[in-house]
């Protein structure tokens, strides 16, 4: 996991989930979860040095009875290569970011198709040699284009490469290709999640379907609260109006049809230029660090401590937000681990206005530390 993000909403290992949609399981089925598997599957976890009691040990579990499951639900094998192709996906995946975990990432989303000699390009180059000047590093698609550029301004030192396998795009681009930073996917599914769970910051160019699948289901993922919050820049070269159609076209079509929320426009940011969408990618993170919910709790941490004045200016400005008691600023919740050292905001949290909470950490990066 990106140790700058936390899963906003992390799964409670303690609550049964819910599987009355499935069919009754056949006697058969019930010994991948019965008392004597379990104890059979802890010692193959001691074996490789895992603790079957722990939460990673039980999660390990987890899937092993899954996996288990699956043989006397009669899967076909279709289904289970998919689900085998992608959980070893993300394994590798998972392992290879593992490697560099302090530097701050930036997915950058855009055409395959946009020529070097286009405004977009340069605007991409500049844009990926900011973010590595200021020691991030770019995720990219690995194709040529925008995913190119990306790789081009901050260089093969400072990038990602996240390519999946299509029949008529079956290189990387120059600049990543053989680096032990790219990885092939065969599941979009798979690599996006990898896109969005790696990254501390979304950047969008210009591009086409598959620009504007990434863009909405980004968007989508933090409105509904699924993902942390993290700063979306809308790029473009000298010139273009791209983003300026599809502002008129959220406008015309989203937001007076009511079909996503006013407050939702703070979602995402259209720079002026590569340099304001680096700047502004910056100033996400000058006091806030990240977000996380203890039950019903959203925590905000911070990487300095605010003035009480302003934190009951917050607490005014942003009511609509809390849904009992007050945002105060404490240190951690005793079941946190991560982070402790970090001042925290905290409220009870309506568990909606997710573009209301967007502007809140604008509010809280625009204050002087206390």
């Amino acid at each position: 996991m990106n140790p700058h993000r936390q899963e906003l909403d992390p799964v409670n290992l303690t609550t049964p989930r819910d599987e009355s949609a499935a069919p009754p399981e056949a006697p058969a089925q019930r010994r991948a979860d019965s008392p004597e598997m379990a104890q059979r599957l802890g010692a193959l976890i001691r074996e490789v040095g895992g603790d079957p009691d722990d939460a990673r040990g039980r999660l390990v579990r987890e899937l092993l009875t899954a996996g288990l499951k699956l043989i006397p639900d009669g899967r076909e094998t279709g289904e289970l290569k998919l689900i085998t192709a992608a959980v070893k996906e993300l394994r590798y995946a998972y392992r290879v970011f593992a490697q560099y975990p302090q530097p701050m990432k930036v997915t950058i989303f855009g055409s395959a198709r946009t020529p070097p000699e286009h405004p977009d390009y340069a605007a991409a180059v500049q844009f990926g040699r900011l973010m590595a000047e200021m020691n991030w590093m770019c995720i990219t698609g690995a194709g040529d284009g925008i995913m190119k550029a990306g790789h081009e301004g901050p260089g093969r030192a400072a990038s990602f490469g996240v390519a999946i396998r299509l029949p008529f795009e079956t290189t990387a681009n120059a600049v990543i290709k053989g680096d032990e930073k790219l990885i092939h996917f065969r599941y979009f599914f798979t690599r996006k999640l990898m896109f969005l769970s790696q990254c501390d910051a979304v950047a969008l160019f210009p591009g086409g379907f598959g620009t504007l699948d990434e863009a909405y289901e980004t968007l989508t993922l933090i409105q509904t609260g699924k993902a942390s919050m993290l700063p979306i820049v809308l790029v473009e070269g000298e010139g273009g109006d791209y983003w300026e159609r599809w502002l008129r076209f959220s406008q015309d079509a989203l937001i007076e049809k009511k079909f996503i929320s006013p407050e939702d426009v703070n979602l995402y940011y259209k720079a002026k230029d590569a340099r304001d969408a680096a700047e502004h990618i910056a100033r996400f993170y000058c006091i806030y660090h990240s977000s996380r919910y203890v039950r019903d709790d959203l925590v905000i941490r911070l990487r300095k401590p605010l003035r009480e004045s302003d934190v009951a200016r917050l607490g005014e400005e942003f009511k609509a937000l809390v849904k009992s008691g007050a945002i105060v600023q404490r240190g951690p919740y005793e079941v946190e681990d991560d982070h402790p050292d970090l001042p925290r905001l905290a409220f009870t949290h309506t568990r909606r206005n997710f573009g209301l909470v967007r502007r809140l950490i604008d509010r809280i990066n625009s204050f002087e530390p206390a």
